[in-house]
């Protein structure tokens, strides 16, 4: 039988795991507690409410308590409650720990995989505490040197090797960056981006060590944050995948809908306004779709701009003069030239020289309120205390739409009649 590759194998899992859960079980069971961390959330979440429950166990057993911390986390609070109690004793300490902590904060992203070592240890001693930790965990710590009870730095590893063993380890103690449990991820972010170190250790208000981070952990952070922005800022849920179920997508996505839905109706309803006009000039209904796209497109742009703005506190309400003022110029200079463009295009194919006038002003003046609209909505929307990147579509959609057809049919209406 031909050997499948992990990838495949989890690729199957994902796309149906109550389906593939035998296909999981035949898998070596040294693999399937790392087989089942690759998995996305709905494939874990599905497998652990599905999987006999000393199989559960088994697994969550078998890896590191924030792995496991994790996984607990993809359940409902009832069956999280009831796996953590049936845990042996030590891993139901450490994950009861870190369930405790506030997952968007530094406490959400620590590992317990540490020694706390005395300064005065020689470097053999260490060595042996950290090799007897190994064969009870299978992962390396990180050695954290203690000077009264207090951290001062941590043991580089390749210390053991080129060093006296006799030496004391404060001897080689470096320093570690530490943060508070409450620190935002934000800020763990960026203390790993400006600074080159692999950790962080997190201290409580007494400068107790709750744990630490690794930079594997943030960058996973990274890749969620990119990822959860990408569904906001198109309206679908954060938790969301590729494999979930229909039912699941319709679940994440009706309310979005709907609100477009009553928007579109309000766009709808100003081009009624204008049926006499349109009628007469069927031309227009032609062109209409270019206003839309046109407005809606260059929003978008000023959108993205000012999310990533606001997310990096780069401008607010308050500050947002300049920035308002240069898109709005930007705005103007691209409507001149697809105002040209698309005049030159109405006149080769049409000989319409006044449809051609209309679209053109109507271009202009739709992209001046994408600008307007694209880069104070979002602004207003952070003031309110709502995401920009999810609630600022809908509406700026909306402004360019109605404002974008009010202005072409009107001017239409004014220079055809």
């Amino acid at each position: 039988m031909p050997r499948i590759s992990t990838s495949r194998i989890i690729r199957k899992i994902n796309h149906n795991p109550k389906k593939n859960l035998s296909f999981f079980l035949d898998q070596d069971l040294k693999k399937q507690p790392k087989l089942l961390l690759k998995l996305s959330p709905n494939a874990q979440r599905e497998l652990l409410l599905n999987l006999d429950q000393s199989l559960v166990l088994g697994l969550l057993e078998k890896l590191q308590p924030d792995d496991t911390t994790d996984l607990l986390q993809t359940l409902p609070v009832r069956k999280q409650k009831e796996l953590l109690h049936k845990l042996n004793q030590e891993l139901q300490n450490k994950v009861s720990l870190l369930l405790r902590f506030d997952p968007h904060t530094a406490a959400g992203l620590i590992s317990l995989n540490y020694l706390q070592l005395d300064h005065n240890l020689t470097l053999s001693q260490a060595a042996l505490k950290i090799r007897t930790h190994e064969k009870r965990t299978g992962k390396t710590p990180v050695p954290l040197v203690l000077k009264d009870h207090q951290l001062i730095g941590y043991l580089p590893i390749e210390k053991l090797l080129f060093t006296k063993p006799s030496d004391p380890i404060g001897q080689y103690t470096k320093k570690i960056t530490t943060v508070k449990p409450n620190e935002t991820r934000k800020k763990v972010i960026n203390l790993f981006l400006n600074n080159p170190h692999k950790k962080i250790t997190v201290l409580n208000e007494d400068g107790a060590i709750l744990g630490i981070i690794y930079s594997d952990d943030v960058i996973k952070t990274l890749k969620n944050s990119s990822t959860n922005s990408l569904y906001d800022f198109a309206g679908v849920h954060d938790e969301e995948t590729v494999f979930d179920t229909a039912t699941r997508k319709v679940g994440f996505r009706y309310k979005w809908l709907i609100i477009n839905l009553l928007t579109s109706f309000l766009a709808a309803s100003t081009v009624s306004l204008f049926d006499n006009t349109i009628s007469k000039y069927v031309l227009l209904a032609v062109y209409m779709p270019i206003i839309a796209g046109m407005g809606g497109n260059a929003a978008t742009q000023t959108l993205a701009v000012l999310v990533r703005g606001i997310t990096l506190k780069q401008i607010s309400l308050k500050t947002c003069l300049p920035t308002l003022r240069r898109e709005i110029v930007a705005a103007f200079v691209n409507g001149l030239i697809n105002a040209i463009l698309v005049a030159l295009v109405v006149i080769i194919i049409n000989r319409d020289f006044k449809i051609a006038f209309i679209l053109s002003l109507a271009m202009i003046a739709n992209l001046l309120v994408a600008a307007f609209f694209g880069t104070l909505i979002p602004l207003i929307m952070k003031k309110l205390g709502k995401d920009p990147a999810t609630s600022a579509t809908i509406f700026i959609t909306t402004a360019t739409d109605v404002l974008g057809f009010l202005v072409f049919l009107g001017l239409a209406t004014l220079i055809l009649t």
